[in-house]
């Protein structure tokens, strides 16, 4: 069997420690032209040559990966709607066999474009918004039926569909994308997914019948202080990141912490789709001092939540009565001990809870909103949160994802589409439309502005200064864009449907 690029040491190590590309991700989506084994002995037997060049080398072994929408040239007749429709295809891959560290999907999916060349997991619901509101249900099922296939043939849905990300999932949405689906072909469609919806639990609850009173953490649950069962981040592995190797190995030097937990931090981290934020940090102005695995998250939480309910209806829809009501009960159950350890009185808003110190953090962040997106919170909280929302997080082109700015993409000045969806249902789900309306409407302005500036939806944008582009992060700021695309087409609908 061939390796993975991310097993030919020290051909590997070279390239990502020597900064061959700019941005590490690139070398692990190449596709070896020969056999690696063959290029890992060429390589040792030439690299101490004189005048051996390590980047000529990797290109005469390895073709570099496509990058998605790179050459389309948006037509400045077009506003951003029409642009995105002409995008759809453009963003499809089609069916593909195994080509390096590619895992083949049965199905045409949408990817998010630039450096994103495969499908993403909590992206693509997202995404997929925009394709039922293109009238693409045919490509939004081929979605669901990917991820499906994913549950099927390795258990879980990984954080894409590359070798190097086996080991993670991402925030689970895919009781939302079944969801999705049924409002388009109807609820009696539910029970033909539950075995996957079952599979994708069960990888979430791993481990759960093992907790006790001193084992109280295993994989992604954990027992907490008055015996119920809630979830965090994880990673089966705790070595660097293939595709951020060289920034992993780095951030070593400036972590007191041993190598091997930092990076399972960084793995959870990346699982949590907040790669990365203060939210995780101890201190937080260190990236160094990253500790996802001692939180347990608002929004992982509330995902669950929104599983479980689905796993009942589902079997209600069945006529399997007695499961049903059982799912129903561990939904509620959750939801009691959401509000018992993540909602903070004092901040009038939800927080992340640290189950190592057995308390709340201090962050305040927009997965504070994802109660009110998951129908969690109750009227009261969903009030309070409204305000703090509107007098601390609304900013000129929409709502910030932290208060904090550390250089992080997660956090100030930059936005994200998934947030502000999220925010925007939330918030009409408890009857504050104006606030709602408002934020959508910053959100459209800034996405529009930026379009007409650049000719491209972007992944992220700085709501604080309308006159930059948001940055941060590990790497370029990246244009397509799948979930800008989905999010912009979705809340147009609904903007348009509730004048």
């Amino acid at each position: 069997m061939q390796k993975e690029i991310y097993e030919l040491n020290p051909l590997f190590e070279d390239v990502q420690m020597n900064q061959v590309f700019e941005d590490g991700k690139t070398f692990v989506d190449c596709v070896p032209k020969i056999s690696s084994d063959i290029i890992l002995q060429k390589y040792l037997e030439e690299k101490d040559h004189v005048g051996f060049d390590l980047k000529t080398f990797i290109f005469s072994c390895f073709d570099m990966p496509h990058v998605f929408a790179s050459d389309f040239l948006a037509d400045n007749s077009k506003n951003a709607e029409q642009h995105i429709q002409q995008l759809w295809p453009v963003l499809t891959r089609l069916p593909d066999g195994k080509r390096g560290s590619l895992i083949p999907l049965p199905l045409p999916y949408v990817v998010p474009g630039g450096r994103f060349g495969e499908i993403y997991y909590w992206d693509s619901y997202f995404t997929m918004l925009g394709l039922k509101a293109s009238g693409q249900n045919g490509l939004l099922e081929n979605m669901v039926d990917n991820f499906s296939y994913l549950l099927q043939s390795i258990g879980y849905i990984p954080n894409g569909n590359r070798t190097y990300f086996l080991g993670r999932s991402q925030p689970p949405f895919y009781a939302f994308m079944i969801q999705l689906l049924a409002s388009v072909k109807g609820k009696e469609i539910l029970p033909a997914y539950l075995p996957a919806l079952q599979t994708e639990y069960a990888f979430w609850m791993r481990g759960a019948e093992e907790l006790s009173e001193i084992d109280n953490v295993v994989l992604r649950v954990v027992k907490m202080p008055d015996g119920e069962i809630l979830n965090r981040y994880w990673d089966d592995h705790d070595n660097a990141r293939p595709e951020s190797y060289r920034e992993d190995v780095e951030l070593t030097t400036q972590s007191s912490q041993p190598a091997s937990q930092l990076f399972r931090h960084l793995r959870a981290g990346a699982e949590s789709g907040w790669d990365y934020s203060s939210r995780w940090f101890k201190d937080q102005t260190t990236f160094a001092s990253i500790q996802t695995t001692s939180i347990i998250p608002i929004d992982l939480n509330c995902l669950l939540y929104h599983l479980e309910e689905t796993i009942a209806a589902a079997y209600s829809i069945s006529d399997s009565k007695e499961k049903s009501l059982a799912y129903y009960q561990l939904a509620e159950k959750r939801k009691l001990a959401l509000h018992k350890y993540c909602w903070s009185t004092a901040e009038s808003f939800y927080v992340d809870f640290e189950w190592v110190e057995n308390k709340q953090t201090h962050s305040l962040t927009l997965a504070g909103i994802v109660p009110l997106f998951c129908n969690i919170a109750t009227q009261e909280q969903a009030d309070k949160t409204a305000i703090v929302l509107e007098k601390k997080f609304l900013k000129p082109g929409g709502l910030v994802t932290t208060l904090q700015v550390t250089g992080q993409q997660w956090d100030a000045p930059n936005g994200w589409a998934p947030l502000q969806w999220m925010a925007v249902k939330g918030l009409m789900n408890y009857g504050h439309r104006l606030l709602a309306k408002e934020v959508a409407k910053r959100w459209l302005v800034l996405n529009d502005k930026v379009y007409a500036a650049t000719g491209k939806m972007m992944e992220k944008y700085n709501v604080e200064d309308l006159t930059k582009e948001a940055g941060g992060g590990e790497y370029n700021s990246q244009d397509g864009f799948g979930w800008t695309n989905g999010v912009y087409l979705a809340i147009r609908e609904m903007m348009d449907n509730n004048k």
